[in-house]
């Protein structure tokens, strides 16, 4: 699923929160080194879209 095909509000397996929620912020995946790929297939984590939401500040 690439990024223009997955809703903003939707979550991939590798957020910590949904997309939007306050103190959270995009990131590189770690799992594809932003690539979005695994070898030849989408990366489970950010599917495919080679970014994350996580935690962000150190609150």
């Amino acid at each position: 699923m690439s990024d223009a095909d997955r809703p903003s509000t939707e979550s991939a397996p590798g957020d910590e929160a949904p997309p939007g929620t306050p103190g959270t912020g995009e990131n590189i995946c770690r799992r594809c080194n932003g690539t979005g790929r695994l070898g030849e297939k989408p990366c489970p984590e950010c599917e495919g879209t080679g970014r994350v939401v996580q935690g962000i500040g150190g609150a």
